[in-house]
């Protein structure tokens, strides 16, 4: 959306403080209606709600130490719970439309490289002790003190690599992109479809789905993303009952046999805090955290900025609104996710869906996360959205996040080259981290060369410092001898 369209939505918006409601969550302030907050938790829901099947998936397929597994319901009810709780809390407490889950990504680091070296409990403890150590680096006003020092041209190259990478994840979540096979023999890493073109319902589901989206977008039709939603599941269930489909992938469209069921809460609080040290050496157990801290600092400060960025919710300096508070919530967030065996949560970017349904304040965070609840005993009705039919509203939002390259000065090199690292860098590592990574040390390099370094704020030296031995860390390890 353009800063243009957000100034004419504010000044059409009704006169702030109608109510006790939209005077809390600043709905009117912020030039926003409660339809369109309930609409973007709408589409926040249905773009993350992937994350109920995918989180057993990954954390139930692997095996611990001794050989133990997760169940995969047990699962599902702790990654709805947290999703929901968590969802609401960053609602009420940071009043942005900043949804929370379990972790892509930190949830395969935890089954497949932590879980290996000890049991379950002990590698779900290192995930509250990660969270824990977040929180303390944001009492102190570490973390928002290095979300300050960025400079705001590497803020706007962040919210543009996230859009390009957000609309990776659609296509690559509809399967409209496709990762060939090492076996093939190829330097080309990606190609269309499964076979180097299109083919099959789901695909025709997904291509459709994009062109509603743009369409409806195009027009300015409130409710764009939603609609498109709703309407390319309802065709991928027509499509299911009618045609052969050989699989849909994570879920089918298909009228479940159970609308309700009852969630087990057995896995909360199994957790061991300190039992990883006596697993394992003490400096894997450091460097394990380490790892797990930088990604998620990162991927968080990623998002919030991509998020509110895309949402107007920017002030003149670049600072996010309430951004302790939010930092703290996204903290505890992650000690809750291991703490419930969950994996750690963290703040989601699909969020950008519901701001581009056009929510702008918490409000919309009690519709998603009242929605997770509901999914605690009605996981198989809400899990009938495929990812052929949400996807596309990723591909939309990408392009919104998108319109903000307008803003950096390309004719800069010191800030031009950051920026597009860091631009470039997400989506071809598909991670966040990487790419934020990857724009500091360019960040810096530069400014060396240039005979700028007075000019780098000491945080800037001490995160780049931190990025380069997380791009270090397999050699690290081997010259430390813990592999």
């Amino acid at each position: 959306m353009s800063e243009a369209q957000k100034a004419v939505d504010r000044a059409g918006a009704p006169e702030p403080g109608v109510n006790s409601v939209d005077r809390f969550f600043k709905i009117s302030a912020r030039g926003s209606t409660l339809p369109r907050e309930i609409r973007g938790g709408f589409a926040t829901f249905f773009t993350m709600a992937y994350i109920l099947v995918l989180n057993p998936i990954i954390l139930g397929s692997a095996e611990d130490k001794f050989g133990h597994q997760l169940d995969p319901v047990q699962l599902t009810t702790a990654t709805a719970l947290v999703a929901a709780v968590m969802t609401v809390i960053m609602g009420v407490g940071g009043n942005l439309p900043l949804a929370l889950a379990a972790g892509l990504g930190l949830n395969a680091v935890v089954a497949f490289q932590i879980a290996p070296l000890m049991s379950w409990d002990d590698a779900m403890g290192l995930i509250v002790m990660e969270g824990l150590l977040i929180c303390v680096l944001v009492v102190t006003g570490l973390r928002e003190a290095v979300m300050h020092a960025i400079p705001q041209p590497l803020k706007q190259a962040i919210s543009v690599g996230i859009g390009l990478f957000i609309a990776f994840i659609g296509f690559v979540d509809a399967g409209f992109v496709t990762r060939i096979p090492d076996a093939a023999n190829t330097t080309v890493p990606v190609q269309l479809g499964g076979t180097g073109t299109l083919g099959g319902w789901p695909i025709l589901v997904f291509c459709l789905g994009v062109l509603l989206t743009v369409a409806l977008l195009a027009r300015k039709v409130k409710g764009a993303i939603l609609i498109s939603i709703v309407t390319m599941t309802a065709v991928a269930m027509l499509i299911d009952s009618l045609a052969d489909v050989k699989s849909w992938g994570l879920t089918t469209p298909a009228w479940p046999d159970q609308v309700v069921d009852t969630p087990d809460f057995g896995l909360l609080g199994h957790f061991s805090l300190f039992g990883a040290f006596g697993e394992t050496t003490a400096i894997t157990v450091v460097l394990l955290i380490f790892t797990l801290i930088l990604s998620d600092f990162f991927d968080t400060m990623g998002t919030v900025v991509g998020v509110s960025a895309e949402a107007g919710l920017l002030d003149e300096q670049g600072k996010v609104p309430n951004l302790g508070r939010v930092l703290l919530i996204d903290g505890a967030a992650a000690a809750a996710g291991g703490a419930a065996s969950a994996s750690s949560a963290t703040s989601y970017i699909e969020s950008a869906a519901g701001v581009g349904e056009g929510a702008r304040t918490g409000f919309a965070n009690l519709v998603t996360g009242g929605l997770f609840a509901l999914a605690l005993f009605l996981t198989p009705l809400l899990t009938i959205v495929p990812l052929q039919a949400a996807a596309p509203a990723l591909v939309a939002v990408g392009f919104l996040m998108m319109t903000q390259v307008k803003n950096i000065e390309w004719d800069r090199y010191e800030i031009a080259i950051p920026a597009f690292l860091t631009i470039a860098v997400m989506p071809f590592t598909y991670s966040i981290t990487n790419g934020i990574g990857a724009g500091f040390v360019a960040y810096v390099l530069i400014k060396i060369v240039l005979g700028g370094a007075k000019e780098i704020h000491w945080l800037l030296w001490g995160t780049s410092a931190l990025f380069l031995v997380y791009f270090a860390i397999d050699p690290i390890e081997q010259i430390l001898g813990v592999r």
